[in-house]
């Protein structure tokens, strides 16, 4: 069996958008017809230009050979170009090309993924989301409404879930680490009060940011939201910023999480050397796919480190973080995005239950991709699958962050 055939999809979800502005999606089949799925997570580039890179990785480095030989064509990848170091760009495209080289391992042996790379340590993942608007709640006020994110909360806590993700102290811009404003820090005190009031000890909560504070700054922040006891401190400065982020990690009791940003393990090593972060948060379609993750998971291991696999994309990346949480004896839990298409595009073949994810059985990545709706949300737009602010923050008033890709109107 040998790989063939390449097609990339880019789709576009839906209203209000989240998971990002647009799913890269490469279809691989073999000579004997086996059809594998993937989800690239990289956005340095436009959807166009990032087709052409995967093509071109596929082509250089994949076409023709075996879908076991794994190990072999990352080689090939990542030293593509006398370089053997990690390229966020040519990385994510060879992530989405190996999920989908596993889906077909797994289809080929009427497997599911987790059995060939070690067996099913977990049958079910703990699943967290991030608090996202109620059909009532009014945008943009809700992203700067502690009262409506505890009513978000709560009605996750009633669905089962565990843990609850939000991110209240200003939006991440291309400048450098900034000095929150005060009004930043006491918004997310009051968020930090207003959801654990609402949820009580049901839950954890999980604090994100966007690496965009200064290693004073996301001290300051930290030591102001100690007090309701976060279960993470997420990416509280620049991501390559590492012996800053060990500063950071050093100052807080709040456990810092890192890594959506990161790829391979050349990365991730650091990361847990410095002892910057004991939650690594590896997206899959960037950090170098399935394999590569399941080495970082083990890394993280000899650091007594766990592994929450980030979600800001598709249910293709989401299905691979599954099949690797089900492998790993460090697994903490795995971001969900629960939207109607998220669900209609794998035909309901993944779901949240009691605030658990059911590792599947089925072949492969375990899902049934429905390629028809894909095509038919094609990605029409000029924008990233996420931009950051160009503006610098103020210091009058609430810096209001969207949650992401804007809604579409």
């Amino acid at each position: 069996m040998k790989l063939a055939d390449l097609d990339v999809i880019v789709t576009a979800p839906p209203a209000p958008g989240w998971g990002g502005r647009y799913w890269i999606i490469p279809k691989v089949t073999t000579d004997t017809g086996v059809v594998g799925y993937g989800e690239c997570y990289a956005s340095s580039v436009g959807p166009e230009a990032m087709k052409a890179v995967i093509t071109d990785v596929f082509s250089r480095h994949m076409a023709g050979e075996n879908p076991e030989n794994i190990e072999l064509m990352f080689r090939r990848v990542y030293s593509a170009g006398f370089t053997q170091r990690p390229d966020l760009t040519v990385i994510g495209a060879w992530s989405g090309l190996e999920m989908a080289c596993w889906d077909i391992l797994g289809k080929d042996r009427d497997r599911p993924v987790h059995a060939l790379i070690g067996g099913r340590m977990n049958d079910r993942i703990r699943a967290y989301t991030y608090l996202y608007p109620r059909p009532d709640h009014p945008l943009p006020e809700f992203w700067s409404s502690p009262a409506m994110a505890a009513e978000a909360a709560f009605d996750m806590v009633e669905k089962g879930y565990t843990a609850v993700k939000f991110d209240p102290a200003g939006p991440y811009t291309i400048r450098g680490g900034h000095m929150p404003s005060m009004y930043d820090i006491s918004l997310s005190v009051a968020f930090c009060k207003a959801i654990r009031e609402a949820v009580g000890d049901r839950a954890d909560l999980l604090f994100g940011t966007h690496g965009q504070f200064s290693t004073g700054g996301a001290i300051r922040l930290a030591k102001a939201i100690e007090p309701y006891s976060p279960l993470w401190y997420e990416e509280p400065v620049p991501p390559d910023n590492i012996n800053q982020m060990a500063r950071v990690a050093g100052a807080t009791s709040i456990p810092v999480a890192t890594g959506e940003r990161l790829t391979t393990k050349a990365e991730f090593a650091p990361v847990l050397r410095a002892g910057a972060a004991s939650i690594l948060q590896p997206a899959l379609g960037r950090a170098g796919g399935i394999w590569e993750t399941k080495k970082i998971a083990a890394m993280a291991e000899v650091y007594n480190a766990q592994i929450a696999p980030h979600l800001y994309a598709g249910p293709v990346v989401w299905a691979a973080n599954i099949q690797l949480g089900a492998s790993i004896p460090n697994i903490l839990m795995a971001e969900t995005i629960e939207t109607p298409f998220h669900n209609d595009l794998i035909k309901g073949s993944l779901r949240v239950e009691d605030g658990y994810i059911p590792v599947p059985t089925a072949p492969g990545l375990g899902i049934d991709f429905d390629e028809d709706l894909a095509r038919a949300h094609p990605y029409d737009g000029d924008g990233l699958h996420l931009q950051m602010q160009e503006d610098p923050i103020g210091y009058h008033g609430v810096n209001n962050f969207g949650g992401g890709a804007p809604v579409k109107r």
